[in-house]
């Protein structure tokens, strides 16, 4: 049985119409073990077989960023995405896209040394760009999107 039982043609934008017994994949607000407790967010959504996760800055198990600058940063900022993408069911090796924000884009080079320690094999999208007041004083906050098998 087909999934796709029209498509419809919205400007340069084709949707694919829904065949009437398909459903919206669900969504799931997950909120691993170890998340910090009454933020306004969730630290991870899924939907369906991809795992969207909020921006994360280099904070320690005690909620404080760790110091050591940008490198020591950028490190501690991807370990705490792996630890939500494992806990999530996926991994660094199933990130497609990631969004780098950093306060001082001249530190670019330097958080870029680490970034790609975390992706040995095939390299995410990435965009970056830099901003002013990221969250706790952070040098760099990260966001990324992967799928879920």
């Amino acid at each position: 049985m087909p999934i796709v039982s029209r498509v419809f043609t919205l400007g340069l934008l084709v949707v694919p119409a829904l065949a009437a017994q398909e459903r919206p994949p669900e969504v799931k607000y997950l909120a691993p073990s170890g998340a910090l407790a009454g933020l306004p967010f969730s630290p991870a959504v899924r939907v369906g077989h991809i795992l969207y996760l909020s921006g994360q800055i280099g904070t320690d198990s005690t909620g404080r960023v760790v110091s050591g600058g940008i490198e020591a940063e950028t490190r501690q900022t991807l370990t705490n995405i792996k630890a939500v993408l494992e806990a999530g069911g996926s991994s660094m090796s199933k990130v497609v896209k990631c969004l780098v924000m950093l306060a001082d884009i001249g530190e670019w080079p330097r958080m870029n040394a680490v970034y790609v320690t975390f992706f040995p094999g095939n390299k995410p999208a990435r965009s970056a760009f830099a901003a002013t007041g990221l969250a706790l004083g952070a040098r760099v906050e990260i966001e990324c999107m992967a799928t879920v098998p």
